[in-house]
């Protein structure tokens, strides 16, 4: 990629300008744009370095050009030039034009996203399925500068009857109010700061067809909650979130079905919908941007599941990450470690033997995901990826007595080679293939169409 001294200089100009803005709350559409940021400073130091190697080459040359024929060095500010008045107010007129500009801006906007997958089993083609497997419809309503209204009805399977697999479902239903330049305070249903993908799960904002396994099986993404929290943005790039939610409940797991070994925390998680709330949940993150191009953070999540209920012995359910990304030039390169676990499943489990599916002790899972952005022209982006996960719904389980307790699962493995093409800003081609190592018979590829406004 080549650039000019003046666009290095631009481009420095824009990256200081949105680094130096007042942090706030970041909501999906921001969280993009942090992501886009990241490569920008990636794209910045490539360009830096260019114009380093082109500077030796002149100063080897022995040339030498005029003070007023010197490119700018990137980084270096520049004095705009005054602002005129306005004749009729009396204000300068880059001051007028914000203020139309501000009392122009749409009180409400929509967006929207969803995905439509093709995915064909490599050893039982007959099986070959497609699926819109997700319409979202979203809008934010700021009611004043410093309040939000944010919520997202969301579609899955295309058809909700009592006959068709769909579901529709609320995934975000929240209040915000900025407290002051780096403090925002939310209360609703919204979606918990755990992992990379369970706040910005858009297609556009992933590599593959379908969502990672560790924050799916692991994390149940898309995972929100009832509550309150508060987010805090400082100047050296730090985000923290913390609050108080709704949790889990561990009434609802069915020994009988094989949803809990598919997600433990999938199969019990209430979504808002007439949750217990006997017991609450205390949740916090933290994530660091203080690099362009890097993020490192972590989550932890802990809250008794048992809601005073009979027959449900009293249980906590926790759940901690680790992850980190790193966008250095063309590279994308991330990881997640997620750990869950539920105390006193002996307690529970004892009722439940016989059936074919009891309460783990504990369930992990990591990644490793490296992307290279092979080819770009105007606005298309082409990013073949890799990735290989590890995964155990039920690393181990409590002590039920001799024949009684179930051995651990088996970790499965599952490599994802693929590749994602950005038409525009919003819109992306998938396809990839996916080997698993413990049940092959789940090998597959997949091809996906996905959008994101």
């Amino acid at each position: 990629m080549s650039r000019t001294p003046l666009s290095i200089a631009l481009t420095t100009a824009l990256l200081g300008a949105a680094l130096s803005m007042p942090a706030r709350a970041q909501t999906p559409s921001e969280i993009e744009l942090a992501r886009k940021l990241d490569r920008l400073a990636a794209e910045l130091a490539e360009a830096k370095a260019q114009l380093a190697t082109l500077r030796a080459q002149r100063g080897t040359a022995g040339t030498a050009g005029t003070a007023s024929a010197a490119a700018p060095v990137p980084g270096t500010a520049t004095q705009p030039p005054p602002a005129t008045a306005d004749a009729t107010s009396g204000r300068p007129a880059d001051a007028e034009r914000s203020a139309r500009v501000e009392r122009t801006e749409p009180a409400t906007v929509l967006s929207s996203y969803g995905e439509i997958n093709y995915t064909r089993p490599t050893k039982a083609s007959e099986n070959a399925e497609v699926d819109l497997r997700r319409f979202v419809l979203g809008f934010q309503h700021r009611m004043d500068p410093k309040t939000r209204l944010v919520a997202e009805l969301e579609v899955e399977h295309a058809v909700s009857s009592a006959d068709d697999p769909g579901e529709v479902a609320l995934e975000q239903a929240f209040v915000e109010r900025e407290l002051g330049p780096r403090l925002a305070a939310r209360a609703g249903l919204f979606l918990m700061p755990a992992g990379m993908l369970n706040e910005s799960h858009e297609p556009t904002a992933y590599y593959g067809v379908h969502r990672n396994f560790v924050e799916t099986a692991i994390i149940p993404s898309t995972w929100r909650e009832v509550g309150v929290q508060l987010i805090g943005n400082l100047d050296n790039g730090l985000t923290v979130q913390g609050g108080i939610s709704t949790g889990f409940d561990l009434g609802k797991w069915d020994a009988t079905s094989a949803e809990g070994a598919e997600s433990p925390l999938g199969a019990i998680h209430q979504e808002g919908a007439q949750a217990r709330a006997h017991d609450l949940a205390v949740f916090g993150a933290i994530n660091w941007r203080g690099v362009p191009g890097l993020l490192l953070g972590g989550s932890v999540f802990s809250g008794e599941a048992s809601h005073s209920q009979p027959l449900v012995p009293g249980a906590r359910v926790s759940l901690w990450d680790l992850h980190a990304r790193w966008t250095p030039g063309r590279w994308d390169l991330s990881t997640v470690y997620a750990r869950g676990s539920i105390s006193d499943t002996a307690a529970l489990n004892a009722p439940l033997v016989g059936n074919p599916t009891l309460i783990p002790k504990s369930f992990d899972g990591w990644y490793l995901q490296g992307a290279y952005r092979l080819w770009s022209r105007g606005d298309y982006v082409l990013s073949p990826f890799v990735r290989h996960e590890r995964f155990n719904t039920a690393r181990d389980y409590a002590d039920l007595g001799a024949g009684l307790t179930p051995p651990a699962a088996d970790t499965e493995r599952v490599t994802t080679v693929g590749v994602n093409f950005l038409v525009g800003q919003g819109v992306v081609l998938k396809a990839d293939v996916q080997r698993f190592g413990q049940v092959s018979a789940n090998n597959r590829v997949n091809v996906g169409l996905g959008w994101s406004f």
